[in-house]
């Protein structure tokens, strides 16, 4: 039976998948292997996790241990935030930021620099202080932060090509709780004379809009709540309190958002768009998201609302976010804060293809540069171009991994600048 990702748009070419008990059997299986790739969550919509080789699932290594003396948590390979957010908030900490979805796995997420939303909030990769991973020699090796500060910036934001990775270290802080308040039809006027005021009018918040209509449907402001302060309600910026729980898309019902309606919760059931436990969707939908630098935001907005006709029918839901800067070496924020334009598109390929190079085109200008684990079209000249770190992070591939048995088409391509069979003029695969 052929194995998919998420969305079922792309078909894996892994002969095997193989789920190991612990971490001495995964160091076996990579010593065996001639090609091997880690399979985590499967949400990435681009063939990043393909293989021609095994395909290694973690989903049985699942351990969480908490470092009080530290702050930090260590999690197995195959923990996702939705596992973890629990156990931590029972330790009494919690994540500084978290993935939109809990069922992602961490290190599946920190790999690719997903990211939550807050202007003064790195991405998720930020709160990595150590990686445990399987090297193509099937050894064990440890970097973190403080030990290899020369080394660990470009380790983080990976993209499985380091090899496996069997334990990460993250930051942790004490827990705190979170309110989520919604806001309808934002005025354009007012998001681009006061961006950057809106997207700071809470601890993590979110624009949603198809980009078609008069206004931003939906503001959802995401707040720290102290108990011992009274909460008071930020400026609304022209737009009016939703009087019901929202979901992204305006016309489904939100029982599987997280708690709205300012109703405080734990901030890992709370900053996250959907409940833990709960999968929003059944993956029949293409995603696509691209970063602009923050300095860039207003005229950014000004080109992608252009393209609202053309979104007409094939859009489900576009959502705006803000990411702080950090020093990690593929990461799309790197020395610089971005705004991201997610875009969650009907499953129809051949528009899709049809519209992208225009819309990058549109952005281009800009500095766009796309999410590691969606769909783009964008050459990849063009997107290494925007890594001044990348052969810095090719030695560090050829170091871990000499004899390329995590390498495959993708990270060829777009780091290695080779191209690779099945492929379309672009590097993506031409997803069904």
């Amino acid at each position: 039976m052929a194995r998919t990702n998420w969305a079922g748009n792309i078909t894996y070419n892994a002969d095997r998948v193989v789920s190991p008990a612990s971490v001495a059997e995964a160091q076996e299986i990579v010593r065996r292997a001639a090609k091997v790739r880690v399979l985590g969550s499967r949400h990435c919509f681009n063939p990043i996790a393909d293989t021609e080789g095994v395909h290694l699932s973690f989903e049985n290594l699942k351990g969480i241990s908490v470092d009080r003396a530290k702050g930090q948590v260590t999690v197995a390979g195959g923990v996702t935030y939705g596992d973890l957010g629990p156990a931590l908030y029972a330790e009494g900490y919690t994540l500084h930021n978290t993935a939109s979805l809990p069922h992602i796995s961490v290190a599946g997420a920190t790999a690719t620099a997903t990211h939550g939303s807050g202007t003064a909030l790195g991405s998720l990769a930020t709160a990595v202080a150590a990686l445990e991973f399987i090297d193509g020699s099937g050894n064990l090796v440890t970097l973190s932060r403080a030990g290899n500060p020369d080394t660990f910036p470009g380790a983080v934001v990976h993209l499985g090509a380091l090899g496996a990775v069997t334990a990460i270290t993250l930051d942790v802080k004490p827990a705190f709780a979170v309110r989520q308040d919604i806001y309808l039809d934002l005025p354009h006027a007012r998001l681009e004379a006061d961006f950057d005021r809106i997207m700071g009018s809470g601890y993590s918040v979110s624009l949603f809009t198809d980009w078609q209509h008069p206004a931003i449907e939906q503001l959802w402001v995401k707040s720290r709540v102290d108990p011992a302060v009274r909460w008071v309600a930020p400026d609304t910026f022209g737009a009016r309190p939703a009087g019901r729980p929202m979901h992204p898309i305006m016309h489904l019902d939100a029982v599987h958002c997280t708690e709205q309606m300012g109703v405080a919760g734990p901030a890992y059931d709370r900053l996250p768009h959907f409940k833990v436990g709960s999968t929003p969707a059944s993956g029949s939908e293409l995603q696509v998201e691209y970063f602009v630098p923050l300095r860039h935001a207003v005229a950014a907005i000004r080109a992608v609302r252009a393209f609202g006709p053309r979104f007409a029918g094939l859009l489900m839901v576009s959502e705006v976010r803000t990411i702080a800067a950090d020093d990690l070496w593929l990461s799309p924020f790197c020395s610089e804060a971005c705004v991201a334009f997610h875009f969650s598109f009907e499953k129809d390929w051949p528009k899709l293809r049809q519209l992208l190079p225009d819309l990058e085109a549109g952005l281009m200008p800009f500095g766009v540069r796309p999410h590691w684990g969606k769909l783009f079209t964008m050459p990849a000249a063009s997107v290494q171009s925007l890594y001044p770190k990348l052969p810095a992070f090719r030695a560090l591939i050829e170091k871990h991994d000499p004899a390329g048995k995590f390498r495959n088409t993708f990270v060829d391509r777009y780091i290695f600048g080779q191209s690779g069979a099945g492929t379309s003029a672009s590097g993506v695969p031409q997803p069904r």
